[in-house]
């Protein structure tokens, strides 16, 4: 069933049980830098030296955070199983590994040593570094003030249709997620080669940024045809000429220097899913959302001051069409943005707009604000206060 029909349904049976606030609260402000609360979290920094071999990449961060990969993992398969029962599982744990021929060898050699530092089976350590192909409800911003300098900011909203606590009226997968926030500075002969912000154990990249040059989130998006699941499978059968979005965006922030070239590559790589790309540099003008199908770019959505797009702002639908009425995000985040206007295009500005419910939900995992050609990057860990609405 596609994502879209599976949101409605479950919108339904949520509702059933819940009373949720309306959709929107007025525009925040005067939230940044925030003063208490779990946003002053301090999330760990860890190294990741690209001068090692990728089997010594990344173990004492698999071996500080395996408890909580582990339980986030369970999580995952508790679900699983309420849906296919242990066979599926028995097919993770066995007969995914054999399917790792197809990607980077690089990639197999690092989640190889995160499953072993972290004793947990590699085809579990596989499928959690797909997960975030299919379900990433975000929201991304990328905005030029009026001198000219690009902020581009995201909430990384993760956990949807994957265990809703009615207990304690939160999303589990997200809860489990939380603890796993760390930020990556990647290295090479001592160097910073970017900085990503990630969960332990997922070695690909959803968000980052390139110091002087540029940054980059990703956001799923919703179609109804030639869906991820649909990549997905054709890539299990044996098609394997598409990229899977983690692993080509971290390709990109090692190997590409430019946004021109960063631009290209991830408008003409053909992929699994359909995705969108935003991408922010360092110059006016230097901002875009790429709408992605499987094998072309859709759309190019760009920073154009002189006519007066002064941000561009992507959710998880398509701009030319209306967002679906139970998940209108992008809504509240424009007149936000406008309210604030181009006067207050900093991180203060934008965290704002980004603390407004319902672009602020329970889905929402972290903030991450930045600004490249300082090389800044600030994450705060988020959560959503009642009432609050749960996407």
């Amino acid at each position: 069933m596609d994502s879209l029909a599976v949101l409605t349904l479950f919108s339904v049976l949520l509702l059933t049980h819940c009373q949720f606030p309306p959709y929107t609260q007025d525009c925040q402000q005067g939230l940044y830098p925030p003063t208490d609360g779990p946003a002053q979290t301090v999330i760990p920094t860890y190294t990741i030296n690209l001068d090692l071999p990728p089997e010594r990449r990344w173990v004492q961060l698999a071996r500080d955070k395996a408890r909580g990969i582990k339980e986030l993992i369970d999580v995952i398969k508790g679900l699983v199983r309420g849906f296919a029962g242990g066979i599926l599982i028995r097919i993770i744990d066995k007969d995914l590994p054999k399917l790792m021929g197809g990607l980077p060898e690089t990639a197999v050699a690092e989640m190889t040593a995160i499953s072993q530092a972290a004793d947990i089976p590699l085809g579990e350590i596989f499928l959690y570094n797909l997960f975030y192909e299919f379900d990433a409800f975000c929201t991304s911003i990328i905005a030029e003030d009026k001198h000219g300098e690009i902020f581009h900011a995201r909430n990384l909203d993760f956990g949807l249709l994957l265990g809703w606590d009615f207990k304690n009226d939160t999303w589990l997968l997200t809860e489990k997620l939380r603890p796993l926030i760390f930020n990556g500075e990647f290295v090479r002969e001592n160097k910073t080669v970017f900085k990503a912000v990630n969960f332990a154990g997922y070695i690909g990249v959803i968000t980052g940024l390139k110091p002087q040059k540029y940054s980059l989130t990703v956001n799923e998006r919703f179609t109804l045809k030639g869906s991820g699941i649909a990549g997905a499978i054709k890539w299990i059968l044996g098609t394997r000429t598409g990229n899977w979005m983690g692993f080509l965006t971290r390709k990109v922030f090692e190997t590409v220097d430019t946004f021109e070239d960063a631009k290209n590559i991830l408008s003409t790589k053909e992929l699994i899913g359909p995705i969108y790309f935003i991408l922010g540099g360092t110059k006016s003008g230097e901002g875009v959302t790429i709408t992605r199908s499987l094998d072309r770019t859709l759309d190019y959505n760009n920073l154009n001051v002189t006519n007066g797009t002064w941000f561009v702002l992507e959710t998880n639908y398509d701009r030319w069409k209306a967002p679906l009425f139970i998940d209108d995000r992008r809504t509240p985040a424009t007149k936000c943005m406008n309210v604030i206007g181009q006067g207050n295009a900093t991180f203060a500005g934008l965290f704002d707009v980004l603390n407004t419910k319902p672009v602020l939900n329970k889905l929402t995992a972290y903030t991450t604000l930045m600004h490249v050609k300082s090389g800044t990057m600030d994450t705060y860990i988020r959560y959503c206060a009642d009432p609050c609405w749960p996407w």
